[in-house]
């Protein structure tokens, strides 16, 4: 059971089942916060609040909120007024529909939130909500009123539990009017095959290996200063600049990845081995258990390699025999002329 203090409290409305919940945040922010100080002395920079008709500074319990009309009127709304809405979200998460959950626009989702079942009565109708939404692949679409203003939310499975994601109304989205290039720009199969290759050889990643990189390096810095150390300081940034050639690029990037992972990469990011493009798109894949084109262009070469010299150390041998056969029999018939030389020469007679 999560003991995080509750935001909200109400109820789902399911049809005519209604389940009592609790509202917490899913999530929480690590994020390294600063005071503001004066710089000359160190000392915190406070904002204190004052009563512009009193000109006297009031306490916390002494304000509330109001609403500047056009004219400059204040009119003071209290918590009561809110609370009180003649609308049925006021206290109420209301399921208006169930979708399929890619029918939601990733640009919608906001805030994450629990819904921590109240009490043992909400137990039963708990469980069938999440079990009903299990079975269905779908998501419920609601509306609900918090902070003074009324949201669309998501609720979606999450474990054992049913999470709700706020969402912001389809008119809050801004349409990506002028954010794409305005040229004409012609991308080659090549490229594409290319990108695809980068895109493999990075692979894919845990989530849970990822961290904040920025937070620990502000945590040194911190630590450091305390010290009476010099903080770390920055490597010199990468030399940047207009990509000239594209495919060059592209392949230092291939190759890159794959020396970060240890995998060999080869003279050049082979284009060539990878499959010509027909009717579709498709990205040659490379999974843990096929070789790349290069590592198998380097076995069937060390493979010719092999047989080459196994051919060239047989060939010399070959050489050796008929160098020695040759020898051999070179100087059988040396000696059978010397033989037959000696036998026919006639002997001396003495006087």
């Amino acid at each position: 059971m999560l003991h995080v203090r509750s935001i909200w409290n109400g109820a789902i409305s399911f049809g005519l089942v209604s389940i009592p919940i609790k509202l917490v945040n899913a999530t929480e922010s690590h994020s390294i916060s600063f005071r503001q100080i004066h710089t000359e002395d160190g000392g915190r920079i406070r904002y204190r609040k004052f009563c512009e008709l009193e000109d006297r500074e009031v306490t916390q319990g002494e304000i509330g909120k109001g609403y500047e009309d056009a004219d400059g009127t204040i009119i003071p709304i209290t918590d009561e007024d809110l609370s009180s809405l003649p609308i049925p979200t006021a206290k109420t998460i209301e399921i208006v529909a169930f979708v399929p959950a890619d029918r939601i626009d990733p640009l919608q989702m906001d805030a994450a939130y629990y819904l921590q079942a109240s009490g043992a009565p909400a137990a039963k109708p708990y469980t069938l909500l999440r079990e009903a939404l299990k079975r269905s692949n779908k998501v419920a679409i609601a509306k609900f009123a918090l902070r003074g203003r009324e949201r669309l939310g998501m609720l979606r499975v999450v474990g054992d539990a049913i999470a709700m994601h706020g969402l912001l109304w389809p008119d809050e989205v801004r349409a990506p009017e002028g954010v794409a290039p305005d040229t004409n720009v012609t991308v080659r199969d090549k490229e594409l095959d290319l990108a695809d290759a980068l895109m493999d050889t990075l692979g894919e990643v845990d989530l849970e290996d990822l961290h904040d990189e920025y937070r620990e390096a502000v945590e040194e810095v911190i630590a450091a200063k305390a010290a009476g150390e010099t903080p770390p300081q920055a490597p010199e940034p990468a030399a940047g600049g207009k990509v000239l050639d594209l495919m060059a690029a592209l392949e230092n990037s291939v190759r890159a990845a794959r020396e970060s992972r240890g995998e060999e990469a080869g003279d050049h990011a082979e284009v060539q081995s990878l499959p010509q493009r027909k009717t579709s798109r498709a990205a040659p894949k490379q999974t843990g258990g096929k070789k790349s084109t290069s590592t198998a262009k380097k076995t069937a070469a060390k493979k010719t390699t092999a047989a080459k010299k196994t051919t060239a150390k047989s060939a010399q041998g070959q050489k050796k025999t008929a160098a020695k056969s040759t020898a051999k029999s070179t100087a059988k018939k040396t000696t059978a002329k010397k033989t037959t030389a000696k036998k026919s020469t006639p002997r001396k007679r003495s006087a």
